[in-house]
């Protein structure tokens, strides 16, 4: 039988606001500590396992041909840094990587620098934040979290020794050596989890200096290196603005310097380099409302707006997504119509040229360039059907040397599939981009399923990554699209603002209208499609599900953002008030009201929905727990002839399973449990 929360014995929780009177049924499940609440949630996690047994063999096979895919003892792309090349490799059985590193000479010993799997022995879950070498290459900055509540603590490493020293601090988010390696800057959280104090601490000191205090509560302090060495840099940001302070690395006991005070609107980045007159900052800058950025060049004594020079000009149809400086050159990535072009300029002589990709969607990404004074550029690039492939480009030469293609065992032959780039229309008119991944054989008469996905928030835009494990859905006749809808970041700064705050409601429909689209164009049919989508992604869903419960067959909301009122109401929760500028504050009436009309929690009808495969973690503290807790117990209640299963990993954060072999078996069971909506678990 399916968990029913023991309402007798709670009172709701109830609340006035703007006038109108609202009570919440399930906000007893907000206790984490209560054994109630833990046998509530065992007893969907057992409710769950009961209506999925039946597939255990199914979701074991899903799981074995995933990993036979994958090659199991691997190794990244050496990167150079110093007198050293720094990787990481994996061993056949063991959950994590091993990091490591050699001398860059002939015939070196390898030695390795953290064993994640010997790290986490004892423990469910383990996550690496700070990774950081010292400028002579001795001492290793690193911290873990043992949670999933990104609780990370901050250990220092002998590496010629193996100790551990006896430094350890807690809570932190960011940190970066000084050059003469005595020094380490570190940013720690707020009881909120927000990035808010700047200390200054010398190896083996009982205690700290601390620099810099964030009162703002919209804004989120990290600290970091320039790829030069020569400058540190402390950064102040919020979701619309910025504020940067520098430091020279070798004088860790200076004074901070400010770059450009915060504005209202307006966001800035900065790196150390040069240009044709000299040692320069260079800045990426959307000032002025120049929403999708330019990029500019300051001198390190006056970097005064008005003394900026002007390298990139705005442009409203191409987003400046980012850059990267070396002693030679700025590679600049840029997105136009969704897709990033690489940009090489020579600052010596303002040379500039362009680096082309091939097909019709993809994904392009940095790789570690730890080194300033380089001609080569290295960089990952992929698509639905090109494995994840690392390249070396020589921005000289014009040339380019692949590295390493990632190898998917067992004969993957990407002709067997095909890749596409659709629009569909919005009811205003605008243009959505789609990527799809079809079978090369895949008929367009309907008869295909199909898993449909999108995020669109926060101006990220949606990696159109590969994916062996996807190919387990491929093999069975499933497409797979991404619909790249307003809120993120494919059409640079515009196609964010057109989907956040007040105009929140067009990143559901332009879902809509991408699932319309693959309907009328016959790639799916409604009784072919599942839906899905993860932390806002979920949100997505959960909207959608209110808004068109015919869309689809089936839907998943991965660790979903669906309780939006009462999380944006309590500004004790990790993230609502700097997320007050990306879904406003509802104590406002007007994003209230806009808030009111989409929040998946609150529009849950007495009505059918399609089935539903939820999914959190215990330790999720991106979006708590009880979110889709609550959201599971009122659907039970409000439709109960909905079926709905809810999976927590009691375990884990906001990503889920931190172990390679334990994330795999993740997907098998939403595989499964997908494929078995789709009549296709075989």
């Amino acid at each position: 039988m399916r968990p029913a929360p023991p309402l007798a014995k709670r009172v709701p929780k109830t609340d006035v606001v703007h006038g109108e009177r609202r009570e919440d049924e399930y906000s007893w499940l907000r206790d984490k500590a209560s054994p109630e609440v833990t046998a509530y949630l065992e007893a969907e996690n057992a409710y769950t396992d009961a209506v999925m047994k039946g597939s255990e063999a199914f979701q074991d096979a899903l799981y074995k041909e995933m990993l036979a895919r994958i090659k199991e003892d691997d190794s990244s792309v050496p990167y150079k840094r110093g007198p050293y090349v720094y990787y990481a490799r994996t061993e056949t059985g063991k959950q994590y990587p091993i990091h490591c590193r050699r001398r860059d000479v002939p015939g070196a010993p390898e030695e390795i620098t953290l064993d994640l799997n010997r790290m986490a022995e004892g423990h469910a879950f383990l996550s690496l934040g700070v990774h950081t070498v010292s400028d002579d290459a001795r001492l290793l900055a690193y911290s873990v979290d043992f949670t999933g509540f990104r609780d990370y603590t901050l250990h220092v490493k002998d590496l010629e020794t193996g100790a551990v020293l006896a430094d350890r601090v807690e809570k932190v988010s960011s940190a970066a050596w000084s050059a003469d390696n005595s020094i380490l800057f570190y940013v720690t959280e707020d009881e909120a989890k927000r990035p808010y104090r700047l200390w200054r601490h010398r190896l083996g000191a009982a205690a700290d200096d601390l620099l810099l205090e964030e009162t703002d509560a919209l804004f989120r302090l990290g600290v970091f290196r320039s790829r030069s060495r020569k400058v540190v840099f402390a950064a102040a940001r919020s979701f619309t603005s910025g504020e940067y302070r520098w430091l020279p690395a070798a004088e860790p006991f200076g004074e901070w310097r400010m770059i450009r005070p915060r504005e209202k609107d307006h966001e800035y980045d900065v790196d150390h380099g040069v240009d044709a007159a000299g040692e320069r900052f260079w800045i990426r800058t959307n000032g002025g409302g120049r929403r999708n950025f330019r990029l500019v060049t300051a001198s390190l004594d006056d970097t005064r707006g008005e003394r900026w020079t002007e390298v990139l000009a705005h442009r409203d149809d191409v987003m400046l997504e980012d850059f990267d400086v070396f002693a030679r050159h700025v590679v600049v990535h840029a997105r136009e119509d969704g897709l990033i072009r690489l940009r090489v300029l020579r600052p010596a002589d303002t040379v500039s040229h362009h680096v082309e990709f091939p097909e019709p969607t993809y994904e392009v990404d940095e790789e570690a360039n730890a080194e300033f004074d380089t001609d080569r550029y290295r960089f990952r690039y992929q698509s639905l059907v090109t494995p994840a492939s690392v390249f070396d480009y020589d921005m000289e030469g014009r040339t380019l040397a692949l590295l390493k293609r990632t190898e998917v065992l067992g004969g993957f032959d990407p002709t067997k599939y095909r890749s596409e780039r659709i629009h569909a229309t919005a009811p205003d008119g605008t243009r959505v981009a789609i990527s799809l991944v079809t079978r090369a054989d895949a008929a367009r008469d309907g008869s295909s399923p199909m898993l449909l996905t999108g995020y669109g928030a926060y101006g990220l835009p949606y990696p159109v990554n590969f994916s062996s494990s996807r190919l387990s859905l491929l093999d069975r006749g499933v497409s797979v699209a991404i619909a790249h809808v307003r809120g993120g970041g494919e059409g640079g700064k515009r196609w964010h603002d057109a989907g956040r705050m007040l105009a929140k409601p067009n990143t559901f429909t332009d879902f809509v209208a991408a699932a319309d689209h693959l309907v009328a164009q016959g790639y799916t049919a409604r009784d072919r499609l599942v839906i899905e989508g993860g932390s806002a992604g979920g949100l997505l869903i959960g909207a959608v599900l209110n808004l068109r419960p015919d869309l689809c067959a089936a839907a998943v909301l991965r660790v979903p953002f669906v309780d939006v009122i009462n999380t944006m109401l309590d500004e004790s929760l990790p993230l609502t008030v700097g997320e007050f500028e990306e879904w406003g504050n509802p104590k406002d009436r007007a994003y209230y009201d806009v808030m009111k009309s989409y929040d998946p929690y609150d529009n849950l009808a007495r009505r059918r929905y399609p089935a539903l495969l939820v999914r959190t973690s215990l330790n999720d503290s991106q979006v708590m727990y009880w979110e889709p807790a609550k959201y599971v117990a009122r659907l039970r209640a409000r439709s109960p002839q909905t079926q709905v299963l809810f999976k927590i990993n009691m375990a884990a954060g906001h990503g889920g399973a931190s172990g390679r072999y334990d994330y795999l078996r993740e997907i098998a069971f939403d595989y499964a449990w997908i494929l078995g909506r789709l009549g296709r678990a075989a």
